[in-house]
């Protein structure tokens, strides 16, 4: 076995596990540990990187499993467990209609240094503005969602499609705008990421099945096992984090690293044409 090659695998889990949830871009930070580390070649590395993502699905599974359960045994006798069940698969529509129509096109016109940066800084700022603003929590439970709040969510979270905006980080903050206390609006973002995240990785890993192997099969094990181990940590510091904090943390992360992307870039130490 390669060990620096291990190494890698490990490293880039970690990171994905550590950032896929949290209102930062976990693709952003992939593409600069993985530019840094040499990992893998270009194509194959853009495999391992959706492929990991099932590892911090597996984690919000894993963490929420007693809700998940609860809930599919009472669908068929519960309306909270058919309206969670509901709003869950209405929140996921938008993303999952125009990721289809313009993915594509959205990250040929918009994956370049500027763009990114831009929406790295102004995630930060729009980060500061919604914490420093009066916030009026009417959502203190996921279960209290109504349908017109799930679309509402699910609408902001088709932001995250723009690179460098942050999946979670749009539905997080949006979600605050719409009255959802921290708590609220960071589960309902964990919950949300199965159907979004998890419907994305399957459909991309058949487009690209060409390119899987049985010889990478344990880099890639090793990379979800990472990633799931360090995302279940990320959840749970998360929700002790938010109860008691605000988001600014974050926002002023963000705007370092969209410094961080414009240096890079432009002195070519790192290739984020992903």
């Amino acid at each position: 076995m390669d060990w620096v090659l291990w190494l890698q695998a490990v490293l880039m889990g970690l990171v994905e596990g550590l950032t896929e949830f949290l209102p930062i871009s976990s693709t952003g930070h992939l593409i600069l540990t993985g530019s840094l580390l040499g990992f893998l070649s270009r194509e194959k590395r853009d495999v391992f990187e959706i492929f990991i993502q099932l590892g911090a699905i597996l984690a919000v599974l894993w963490f929420y499993r007693a809700k998940f359960i609860d809930v599919t045994l009472r669908a068929g006798s519960s309306p909270e467990a058919r309206r969670f069940l509901g709003n869950l698969l209405l929140a996921f529509l938008p993303i999952a209609i125009v990721g289809l129509l313009f993915n594509r096109q959205i990250k040929a016109v918009l994956f370049h240094p500027v763009p990114v940066a831009t929406a790295f800084i102004v995630g930060g700022l729009i980060i500061l503005w919604a914490e420093r603003r009066v916030h009026a929590a009417r959502i203190v439970r996921v279960d209290d969602l109504r349908w017109t709040d799930a679309l509402k969510i699910g609408l902001v979270q088709c932001l995250g499609l723009l690179p460098g905006t942050s999946r979670s980080g749009a539905t997080i903050i949006g979600s605050l705008f719409f009255g959802l206390s921290r708590q609220t609006a960071t589960e309902f973002s964990f919950f949300l990421a199965i159907p979004t995240l998890g419907s994305a990785s399957l459909y991309s890993l058949w487009k690209a099945r060409d390119l899987l192997s049985w010889d990478d099969a344990y880099i890639f094990a090793i990379g979800c096992a990472a990633a799931f181990v360090s995302a279940l940590l990320t959840i749970k510091v998360l929700l002790r984090f938010v109860a008691s904090h605000s988001f600014e943390v974050f926002a002023w992360y963000r705007i370092g690293f969209g410094i961080l992307v414009l240096i890079t870039a432009y002195s070519g130490w790192v290739d984020w044409s992903h």
